[in-house]
């Protein structure tokens, strides 16, 4: 009877209209879209301290702060399922081209996650950096997250432990299968990542050191995460020649460990491929047909971004980056690592050949000054320049700036972006850091998608391509990812849930960024609250920073 009594009096507290009500926040006359992928209605929106108070009738109540929403769209806030923020948050907590987006949860560990860090692997990381100097001050992933919650952010973080991160602490970055003592030990990290807040286990299998794991150790950790209630998601160990295998390969390990599974940015990546989307939407649906909870995610572009050293083969990278640079040196290696640039190789996934010529492969950034005057320009272009040939100006580069160089590849076609985006299971990742066009984030060139991807589902693809209604769009963006999760009281317009809110103009939202001027922030979007307070209002920033750590279903207090 008590909790009869606590149910209704909560009920007449948040639905009842009391003249005497005064809120925090008071949106009004917005047309509220409440992430369920239904028909938006009219109405007020009203948020006390983190938490969204009422929705509905408000004209006789007051708040400290008001905003008129009328014409506008009002929605929850945005989730980027692939953020590569890790790094960009601790040199600018404001998290700007997101949150201008309407992301107000940024979602990490493709693969490699910040903990948990060996004392080596600490070292590495605090001595690799490029232009974002920091301290590392932090040993387990958990320890990151709650660092960068005190630091300050603007946005809600959290993140995967990365199967990478795990085999790099026990095993190093050697091409060898673990030992069972060496599997026991990567369980018992991922238990503790899990309690601390990880969403689940995030892996990046055509990069060393992820690409030397095989199935059965993949499934190790994902059984482990499985009794923690997280989930499985992965940049799969192939987009192109062994698309079909790949997959084959998640379901397996999402069958075998009881896991949910989600795919990282899906996508057939190379013209030869292109053909073989259907029949995966096929399997994937087929799956899920059967049980399984089988998700994706994607980016809203041709072009995918990753590290130059994504055209050479694995067996070559085996030992780390220090152990291929020495490589690149050695002319016998070279002439190897030439001809594979140049091979369709089923073993591994060469992204050169992928996107067809080194005019499709833009530079995008380099640490050392002497080398970013070619940001901007094609491998092919810088080739000329340099009169080599464009595979080893690629060689060249790597060694001149002792880093992977961040890089474009174009690789996908419209027709199958489309197709994806229109699928119910399918939510949205930038791939990419969250920057602002200032300071330490001008001396790189990022991918457009970190300035536009979200909006542009909004946008292009809602709006001006009617692909699907904005209603689902939204959905899409929020409470599907949120479900994925397993989120509590967010995703959603609902009192009682966490006020993550976002207020834009339907008619004029747009991605500005391109491929030779990315750093434009997209705009329509007007007024963004993460926890409750506004972070963006009238278009500005506020400089607030009330982002928390959102924990998992697996964590437990200390």
């Amino acid at each position: 009877m008590k909790n009869i009594l606590l149910s209704l009096l909560i009920y007449v507290t948040l639905f009842s209209c009391d003249t005497k009500t005064k809120y925090d926040t008071i949106i009004r006359n917005g047309t509220i879209y409440d992430g369920n992928g239904v028909k938006p209605l009219t109405a007020d929106l009203a948020i006390n301290a983190d938490t969204i108070a009422f929705i509905g009738d408000l004209k006789n109540a007051s708040a400290t702060n008001e905003i008129d929403a009328k014409g506008k769209a009002v929605a929850p806030g945005f989730i980027n399922m692939l953020s590569w923020a890790d790094e960009s948050l601790i040199a600018d907590g404001r998290s700007q081209s997101d949150i201008r987006q309407g992301v107000t949860l940024e979602v990490m560990g493709e693969g490699s996650s910040m903990g948990p860090l060996n004392a080596k692997m600490r070292k590495e990381l605090q001595n690799g950096q490029s232009h974002i100097k920091y301290k590392v001050e932090w040993n387990t992933l958990g320890e990151y997250l709650t660092y960068m919650e005190k630091k300050g952010i603007s946005c809600n973080l959290a993140s995967f432990v990365g199967a990478g991160t795990v085999r790099t602490y026990v095993v190093g970055e050697d091409n060898r299968a673990a030992t069972q003592a060496e599997l026991d030990s990567m369980k018992l990290l991922v238990k503790q990542a899990m309690e601390e807040g990880a969403m689940g286990v995030g892996s990046s299998l055509i990069y060393p050191p992820d690409f030397f794991a095989n199935t059965q150790e993949l499934i190790v950790l994902c059984k482990e995460a499985s009794k923690h209630g997280g989930m499985y998601i992965s940049h799969m160990r192939s987009e192109g020649n062994k698309l079909d295998e790949a997959v084959e390969e998640l379901i397996t390990i999402a069958r075998e460990a009881k896991i949910p599974a989600e795919i990282y940015h899906l996508k057939a990546a190379g013209k030869d491929n292109w053909h073989k989307m259907d029949g995966v939407i096929r399997r994937i649906e087929k799956a899920r047909a059967e049980g399984l909870h089988i998700t994706a995610n994607i980016y809203t572009y041709l072009a995918g971004a990753t590290g130059l050293t994504a055209a050479f083969p694995p067996s070559l990278q085996d030992g780390g980056f220090v152990k291929l640079w020495q490589r690149l040196q050695n002319p016998a290696i070279r002439w190897q690592m030439k001809k594979a640039m140049n091979s369709n190789p089923a073993e591994w996934e060469n992204l050169y050949y992928a996107a067809g010529s080194p005019e499709k492969v833009l530079l995008l950034g380099f640490a050392k000054d002497s080398l970013k005057k070619y940001i901007g320009k094609t491998l092919a272009e810088v080739a000329k320049i340099k009169g080599t040939s464009p595979e080893e100006t690629a060689m060249d580069l790597i060694i001149q700036d002792s880093t992977r160089i961040g890089v474009a590849f174009f690789m996908m076609n419209e027709e199958n972006v489309k197709k994806q985006i229109a699928l119910p299971w399918v939510s949205f990742g930038s791939d990419a850091a969250s920057y602002s066009p200032e300071g330490v984030f001008l001396k790189s060139q990022p991918h457009p998608r970190a300035y536009g991807n979200f909006v542009r589902v909004l946008g292009q693809y809602s709006r001006d391509e009617k692909i699907f209604p904005l209603e689902l769009a939204i959905y899409k963006l929020a409470k599907l990812p949120a479900t994925n999760l397993k989120l509590k009281k967010r995703g959603e317009l609902k009192a009682g849930y966490y006020a993550d809110v976002v207020v834009f103009d339907p008619a004029k939202v747009k991605d500005n960024a391109t491929y030779d001027k990315p750093q434009q922030f997209a705009t329509g979007i007007s007024d963004v609250f993460v926890n409750g307070t506004a972070v963006l209002r009238d278009g500005n920033h506020t400089g607030a920073k009330p982002g928390r750590f959102i924990k998992g279903p697996g964590y437990l207090k200390p």
